[in-house]
């Protein structure tokens, strides 16, 4: 793991997407691209009290994946995990849950909860391979772990 590098993205219009927005869009997922739209639009930019966007780069310096963390919009105390894409690259190396634990560990200071949705069974094995419980317990939410 000491190749990578788990960094907190304060600017994300700093940083090249390009490769992660087309590899994702390739792969039917818009979630990337949204990150970007969202974040140029001002509607979500991770800097509500809690919240982080982390980047995961190489010993090359290039971003290889991306996760964020929000506060939910239905509760103070729950944390949302959003736009977690790792490059296919770079897949079962790890960098996922260098990630997720990332995300886990701050999350921990600011909320009880962390919650997700996912509509992919790959996806579903690793949250719950983290103790996520797949469940409707939250709203708008596949998943959620208790942190706290």
């Amino acid at each position: 793991m000491g190749k990578y590098r788990v960094v907190t993205i304060t600017n994300l219009l700093e940083q090249d997407l390009h490769t992660l927005v087309q590899e994702s869009k390739e792969d039917g997922f818009r979630f990337v691209e949204r990150l970007l739209n969202d974040y140029r639009e001002g509607t979500n930019r991770f800097n509500k009290q809690g919240e982080a966007l982390y980047g995961i780069y190489d010993h090359g310096n290039e971003l290889i994946a991306v996760g964020g963390l929000n506060v939910d919009p239905t509760s103070a105390e729950t944390g949302r995990v959003r736009r977690f894409y790792v490059k296919k690259e770079h897949r079962n190396e790890g960098i996922g849950t260098l990630l997720l634990k990332q995300i886990i560990f701050d999350a921990r200071r600011s909320f009880n909860v962390l919650v997700l949705h996912t509509d992919t069974e790959k996806a579903n094995h690793f949250y719950t391979s983290f103790g996520f419980t797949k469940g409707d317990r939250y709203p708008n939410a596949t998943h959620y772990l208790d942190i706290n």
